[in-house]
């Protein structure tokens, strides 16, 4: 993502990189959070241990602080499940924008072959009303020089007859 946003225009490539940046910093608190989860709970049972080894009587320790002791420990843990289905979640839409942007990318290029081919066939539609010009120039010109040899050709002979008549 990063390297498509740099290739972008310079107002929407800042915009973009903004955007980056701070999904990036998204991302690493995630994770950092997730870490301390993640090691909260592999240290779960160190920590009920030494609880329960602190106290000199087991039986000293209240129902209380073990309903809270649970408690805390449940959202735990469906704190690491939100934070796993979130990062689920942020993959799958990073994969999804990149799948968009090559389908963009894809789009421009027959755009922009697209164009290419049209300015092709606009010069050759140019040239051939060029041509076509010219031809009709050429068949005009023809017309008026074929017409004036037959009339040039009418008029001798008519002056031939006229003369061979009048001897």
């Amino acid at each position: 993502m990063d390297l498509e946003a740099r290739s972008l225009q310079p107002n929407v490539k800042a915009v973009l990189l903004a955007k980056l940046r701070e999904y990036k910093s998204d991302l690493n608190n995630l994770k950092s959070e997730h870490k301390r989860l993640a090691s909260a709970n592999s240290n779960q049972a160190a920590r009920d241990y030494l609880l329960e080894s602190g106290m000199a009587d087991a039986m000293s320790v209240s129902a209380n602080q073990r309903g809270r002791l649970m408690m805390s420990t449940e959202r735990l843990n469906e704190s690491s499940d939100r934070i796993k289905e979130s990062r689920r979640t942020m993959l799958e839409t990073e994969e999804l924008g990149v799948s968009i942007l090559q389908d963009l990318h894809q789009q421009r290029q027959s755009l922009l072959h697209a164009n290419d081919t049209l300015h092709g066939v606009d010069d050759n539609i140019s040239k051939s009303k060029k041509i076509l010009t010219n031809m009709s120039r050429r068949m005009s010109r023809n017309k008026w020089i074929i017409s004036s040899i037959i009339v040039v050709l009418v008029v001798a002979i008519a002056l031939i007859l006229y003369f061979k008549l009048s001897k």
